[in-house]
């Protein structure tokens, strides 16, 4: 039998090619699904004279790492407010929704479990912390 040490080494190299070609987009994936920001985040705005309202901040990365996300209001039946721009860099948040002119900044804490910031709606600050609830 006769071998064929050239095919052998094509092989090796296509095969090394593809490998190292599909690395960075299984390592961004991995890195999108391992960010401590991605997941759902719950928290309770105190306006003062008027009730309070729960929040629910819902973020998302693509493999690419970059995010996205949603707002819903559940104490008025409000879901699927799209948050328009959003940026996290460790510790922190920002994000804008221009559905309701909404801006928060926030800071995470170490255990990223939560995230201390302001919420602006209609130019009015208010304290809002979010709690990783998945």
């Amino acid at each position: 039998m006769k071998r064929h040490p050239e095919l052998f080494g094509l092989c090796v190299g296509f095969v090394l090619i593809l490998g190292l070609r599909m690395a960075p987009t299984m390592m961004a994936a991995d890195q999108a699904d391992r960010s401590p920001i991605v997941g759902n985040w719950e928290g309770t705005l105190d306006p003062g004279a008027r009730p309070k309202q729960r929040v629910v901040v819902h973020i998302a990365a693509a493999q690419d790492g970059t995010l996205s996300g949603t707002i819903d209001y559940p104490d008025e039946s409000a879901s699927g407010a799209l948050i328009t721009a959003i940026t996290y860099k460790d510790p922190t948040l920002h994000f804008e929704s221009t559905s309701g002119v909404v801006s928060y900044d926030g800071t995470m804490n170490k255990e990223h479990s939560e995230i201390a910031g302001t919420w602006r709606q209609g130019g009015a600050p208010l304290s809002l912390t979010l709690k990783k609830t998945s």
